[in-house]
Formats: structure tokens, C-alpha cells, sequence
């Protein structure tokens, strides 16, 4: 008989680059130590028990904890670490979804007969990521992708939370708001001034008032994870169905300069992902956030697949300027968003006959297959001698905010290809 129980595992490192810094250099165990510098890319719970989290200013990091220690980071190892435990993982069960660099789902329904009920494989798992990589790993473990989630977050540092079958509500309802996937600071402020602090609050609360409070899609989603309404589950060995990035901005202005920097920015880091897979889309679709969490969505599908930097920055500036266009009151910009969808595989590239225009949108003209020689004579120059070895020039000049491009390409490496979870 198929196993019946919770059976779906979500394993998140707990402070996955501050702990690979602690195994390398042991005397900083125990120690409150930041990765960064002028800015805190991760933190560990010593100094998060300060007040210090990713994304402050590095003074406001020592002011808040004056025994911090920065440490640069090591990002070779936290890949390489990243991957050993994904590998331990996969010694149980095929089904291992990896959603981040330091976090995956596991379904262990068809392994319960080799290694025993799913605790006691969560149980074996934090030992061997202990034993074997010297990292602390907290496991959930329940009957959907989003309650394992949950619990995984309920467990740290370094813990195992299961629940059962039936247990789903009453483990749920009490718990804050802002551990729902997809609940950050903004959404978890907007809730909480509509009187929503918890869970069970958020799952009585009627779909026609989420969606008011937060829009349609993610008042309809939240509604239903709230609910543990979630159908997904764990793909393994997926393929991606579109990649993308997006560039927080604060609160900007809306100049032409600043959509051609940021996109040319965002486009940068999606277009190699796509050529390193050898895949090409041909839908762009752009998200523009607006003050007060307000956002419009634009989207084309075009007649061929691309995969060339200058090209995506392009028809993304284009469905910008549309999207500023239909809103013309919004005069300024917190967030710019790209991805690229209905992707193909491209091993090779298909030459036109010079009989029609030379468009370079599309790869098989001349001027689309310059375009298409030359990322891929950066991506070769890149790979050998680094990211920073050369650059488009919008991306080279922008004002950045300090966050070094190998620490942005651990980021997005393996969570490139996961859409927002989507519930049912």
C-alpha cells in the first residue's frame, strides 16, 4: 500500500553562508559574524540575536552589535557545500526538488521501506549533514510542500518539527502571519494593520478582502496557502520553465536612464543562464513596482526565441515604458523585474538568408547574429577569467548597491527557475 503519512521533507541550512564561514574557521563558532561589508549579505544567529540581518548597512550592523565580526566571503565553498548536501539528500529518495542554493524538497512516500518513517529520515539527515559537512540543517516535515516549509522554519536552528495527518490547523493557525511563503515585511505590514497577525486569522479572512488588501494573485494565493491548499508536488530533476531576476530599487525616480541601466542589469544576469542551459524564450515578461507595493505586469511573446542580452534588455525597456505609459502617475519606481518564459532549446543558431530586414530582435540576421557571437564570446571570457573581466557597458556604470556579483549568482543559481508558489 502507498504510504499515507506526511511524507514531503523541506531542508533549509540554517544560516547557510555565515555557518560554511564557522566550519572553515572554527574559532569564529559561537561568535556573531557577518559576510560582507558595507553591507550585511547574511548574518549568523549569534549576531541575528542583535538585531543585525541581511540587507543593513554594515554601521548600522556594528553600532547595533559591537562584537561583530566581518568575514569575506567564500562563495566557491558555499556552492561546493551547497551541492554535497543536495547529494545526501538524493541517497534517500529521487524526488529532491532544490529550490535555493542551501534549501530543497524531498518526497520519501517510496522510501519509507528502506530507511524507516520520515522523521527518523529527517532525523538521519541532519546527522550525516552534520557528521559528514559540519553544517547545521532544520527539517519540516508534512503532508504538502508548503506546511513542510513551514515547519522547517518553526525548527530552527537546527530542530525537526513534523506534522502529522490531521495535525495540519492546529499546528497552522497560531503561527505569525510572516511564516507563509511569500509573506515579507511589506505584505506582513499590510496584514497586520487589516487586524491579521496569524495564520488561522488569514485563513478566515474572506478572499474578497485579501485580494483588496494585496491584489488579486497574491490575496488569492496567501488565501490558499493559509488554508494548506496546495496541491503541488516535489518535482525532481525539473527542468526550467522560465528564469528570471529582478533589481530592488528603493524609491526612484522613473528616468529612460534608470529603466535602460536597471534592465540592462537584470537582463545581464538572466540571458547567461539562459545560454549556459542552452535555452532561448520567446516570452519577456517585466514586472514594474510602484511606491506602496502597487505593480503592473507586461508581457509579449515574440515570433522567435532569444537569448541575447541586448535583445531582452531591449523588449523588456520597451514593455516598461508601456506599463509607465498606461500609469502616468506614478512618477516613481521600488522595483523592476524581468523574466523570460516558453523556453526552447538552443544548441546552435540558425542563419537567415539576407532577404528581409536585418532586425536584430530576430538571432538569425546579421545583425541578431553579432549580437549572438558576442555574448557568447563574453560568456567565454567571463568563464575563464571571471565575471568582472568584461561587461555591457550600462551594467559596468551603474550605481550599484554593493553586493558582489558572485554572492547575486549564488542567489539565483538554483532559484532561478522556481516560479512563486502557486497554490492548487
Amino acid at each position: 500500500m502507498p504510504y499515507e503519512g506526511a511524507s514531503i521533507l523541506h531542508a533549509d541550512l540554517d544560516a547557510f553562508y555565515a555557518s560554511v564561514e564557522q566550519h572553515l574557521d572554527p574559532t569564529l563558532r559561537g561568535r556573531p559574524i557577518a559576510v560582507g561589508g558595507n553591507v550585511v549579505l547574511a548574518a549568523s544567529y549569534e549576531a541575528r540575536a542583535c538585531g543585525v540581518h541581511s540587507g543593513m548597512p554594515g554601521w548600522r550592523a556594528k553600532l547595533l552589535c559591537p562584537d561583530l565580526r566581518f568575514v569575506g566571503g567564500h562563495f566557491r565553498e558555499y556552492q561546493r557545500l551547497g551541492d554535497a548536501v543536495i547529494e545526501v539528500l538524493r541517497d534517500f529518495t529521487p524526488w529532491v526538488e532544490r529550490v535555493s542554493i542551501d534549501e530543497a524538497f524531498l518526497d520519501v512516500a517510496g522510501s519509507v521501506h528502506l530507511f524507516g518513517a520520515p522523521a527518523a529520515i529527517a532525523a538521519t539527515i541532519r546527522g550525516r549533514v552534520r557528521d559528514e559537512l559540519g553544517l547545521p540543517v532544520s527539517v519540516g516535515v508534512a503532508t504538502t510542500k508548503h506546511l513542510a516549509k513551514v515547519a522547517s522554519q518553526v525548527a530552527k536552528p537546527d530542530g525537526i518539527v513534523v506534522v502529522d495527518r490531521g495535525a495540519e490547523r492546529a499546528f497552522l493557525d497560531p503561527l505569525p502571519v510572516e511564516l507563509i511563503w511569500g509573506v515579507g515585511a511589506a505584505t506582513r505590514e499590510r496584514l497586520h494593520g487589516a487586524g491579521i497577525r496569524t495564520v488561522g486569522e488569514l485563513a478566515a479572512s474572506s478572499p474578497s478582502t485579501l485580494q483588496r488588501l494585496l491584489g488579486t494573485a497574491i490575496g488569492t494565493k496567501l488565501g490558499f496557502l493559509a488554508a494548506n491548499e496546495d496541491q503541488r508536488s516535489v518535482e525532481g530533476g525539473r527542468r526550467a520553465k522560465s528564469m528570471g531576476a529582478q533589481a530592488a530599487l528603493g524609491r526612484r525616480a522613473v528616468s529612460r536612464t534608470l529603466l535602460w541601466s536597471t534592465f540592462a542589469f537584470v537582463a545581464d544576469r538572466v540571458a547567461p543562464r539562459l545560454r549556459a542551459a542552452r535555452r532561448a524564450g520567446r516570452t519577456v515578461t517585466v514586472r514594474v513596482r510602484f511606491v506602496g507595493m502597487r505593480s503592473v505586469t507586461r508581457s509579449i511573446t515574440l515570433p522567435w526565441p532569444v537569448s541575447t542580452t541586448t535583445t531582452i534588455t531591449e523588449v523588456a525597456v520597451g514593455l516598461a515604458q508601456a506599463a509607465l505609459a498606461d500609469h502616468p502617475g506614478e512618477r516613481e519606481v521600488t522595483l523592476l523585474a524581468l523574466s523570460v518564459s516558453n523556453l526552447v532549446d538552443e544548441s546552435s543558431l540558425q542563419l537567415e538568408l539576407p532577404v528581409l530586414d536585418d532586425d536584430p530582435h530576430r538571432p538569425g540576421t546579421e545583425a541578431g547574429s553579432a549580437r549572438w557571437a558576442v555574448d557568447r564570446a563574453v560568456d567565454t571570457v567571463r568563464e575563464r577569467f571571471g565575471r568582472a573581466a568584461v561587461g555591457y557597458a550600462p551594467v559596468v556604470f551603474r550605481e550599484d548597491g554593493g553586493v558582489p556579483d558572485e554572492f547575486r549568482e549564488l542567489a539565483e543559481a538554483d532559484a532561478r527557475d522556481a516560479p512563486p508558489p502557486d497554490a492548487r
